[in-house]
C-alpha cells in the first residue's frame, strides 16, 4: 500500500515526538541512575534530585503526547505493540509510577534509611525504563512473531533476542552518559567534579556499546533490504559525538559534552524510525507479514482533525517548556558540610 503524505508526516511527527522524549527524560534517567554512584550522603543525593526535580514530569508530557498520537494516527500500530509488549509496558508504567514517587516522597520523613530507599526506587526505575526502552524499540527493528493478521504469536522470551538486549544496554549506557553531562552543567563544588568523572568513565563504554549496536544494525536493515534508508552521515554522528564527549569533558567543554550527548541520542532515534520505514513493526516470521504505515494508519479525516489540534496546541507545550527551563536554569549549590538538608 502506497504511504500518503498525511500518514508518512504523522510517523515523522512521532519519531519527533520520541526524538524528544529520549533527549529530555534521557537526562532524567540518567541522573536517576547515577545517584548511588556519585552521590555519598543525603546531601548530594538531594543535590542531583534538585537538579532535575522542577522539570522532570515535564519531559514525561512527550512519552504521554507520544502515545496519545500514536493511539489516535496508528492505531493498529498501537494495540500490536501493547499486544507483543504488554508486560514489558506494565513494567515501564510502574517503573515511572514508583519514580515519580519517589520524588514526591524522600522527603516526607528526615529518616537516612526512608530517603536512601526512594533513592533506591528511583534508581530501580530509571535504569527499567531505560533498558525496556532500548529493547522494545530494537524489537521493532529486528523483528518479532507477527502472523498475517498483524497479531503476535510469541511470548515475553522472544523479546530477549541478542540485538535487543545490546539495544537496552546501548540505552542505558547513552542516558547515564547524557546524566552526567547535564550534572556537569547543573552542578558547582566536589559534586560538579564527580559528574565529569562519572562521564569521562562512561563514555568509553557509550561508544563501545553503541559502535556495536549501529554496527548490528546496518545488518539487520541490509538483511530486510532496507540498508540504503538510512544516510550514512546520521549513524556516523551519532557514533563520532558520543566518541567526543570523554575529551570534551577532559577540556571543560561541558556545555559541549551535554549537546554532543543530546544529538547523538536524536541521531540514534532517527536511524531507528528510518531504518523502521515503510514499517512500524517487522515480522520476524515472515517480512512480508510486517506491519505497515499505509496498514496501521488512521483514517484520512482522523488524521486532518489530529494535524489542526496539533497545529493550534504544539506551539503553548513548546513555549512552556521553553519558559521552565529557563526559570530553573541555574546550579545546584550545596550548603556547606554538616548543614540541614531540607526535604
Amino acid at each position: 500500500m502506497h504511504v500518503t503524505g498525511l500518514q508518512l508526516f504523522w510517523f515523522v511527527l512521532i519519531g519527533v515526538l520520541w526524538s524528544g522524549y529520549f533527549f529530555l527524560e534521557g537526562f532524567d534517567f540518567g541522573v536517576g541512575m547515577l545517584l548511588p554512584v556519585i552521590a555519598k550522603g543525603d546531601l548530594e543525593r538531594r543535590g542531583l534530585i534538585n537538579a532535575i526535580g522542577p522539570i522532570w514530569d515535564g519531559n514525561e508530557v512527550w512519552l504521554i503526547v507520544a502515545g496519545g498520537a500514536t493511539f489516535a494516527a496508528f492505531p493498529l500500530w498501537y494495540s500490536t505493540m501493547f499486544s507483543a509488549f504488554y508486560l514489558a509496558l506494565f513494567v515501564v508504567l510502574v517503573a515511572l509510577i514508583v519514580r515519580g514517587m519517589s520524588f514526591e516522597f524522600r522527603g516526607l520523613r528526615t529518616s537516612t534509611r526512608w530517603r536512601r530507599n526512594w533513592d533506591r526506587i528511583n534508581f530501580s526505575g530509571s535504569l527499567l525504563a531505560s533498558l525496556i526502552w532500548g529493547v522494545a524499540f530494537a524489537d521493532l527493528l529486528k523483528g518479532i512473531p507477527l502472523n498475517a493478521q498483524h497479531a503476535f504469536t510469541g511470548n515475553f522470551f522472544s523479546l530477549l533476542q541478542p540485538y535487543a538486549l545490546l539495544g537496552g544496554l546501548t540505552m542505558v549506557a547513552l542516558f547515564v552518559l547524557h546524566g552526567s553531562t547535564f550534572l556537569s552543567l547543573k552542578t558547582t563544588g566536589e559534586l560538579h567534579e564527580k559528574a565529569v568523572a562519572a562521564a569521562r568513565r562512561v563514555a568509553p563504554i557509550a561508544t563501545l556499546v553503541l559502535f556495536a549496536f549501529l554496527t548490528w544494525t546496518y545488518f539487520v536493515a541490509r538483511s530486510h533490504g532496507n540498508s540504503g534508508a538510512v544516510p550514512g552521515f546520521i549513524p556516523v554522528t551519532a557514533f563520532l559525538l558520543i566518541a567526543a564527549v570523554s575529551w570534551l569533558v577532559r577540556e571543560h567543554l561541558n556545555g559541549w559534552a551535554f549537546v554532543f550527548t543530546g544529538v547523538a541520542i536524536l541521531a540514534l532515534t532517527i536511524t531507528i524510525f528510518m531504518t523502521l520505514y515503510p514499517n512500524m513493526i517487522t515480522s520476524s516470521t515472515a517480512f512480508s507479514d510486517s506491519l505497515s504505515i499505509a496498514t496501521a494508519a488512521s483514517q484520512r479525516y482522523t488524521l486532518n482533525i489530529m494535524t489542526i489540534i496539533a497545529a493550534v496546541f504544539t506551539p503553548f507545550v513548546l513555549l512552556y517548556q521553553g519558559w521552565t527551563y529557563w526559570i530553573f536554569r541555574k546550579r545546584i549549590t550545596l550548603p556547606p558540610t554538616g548543614a540541614k538538608v531540607e526535604a
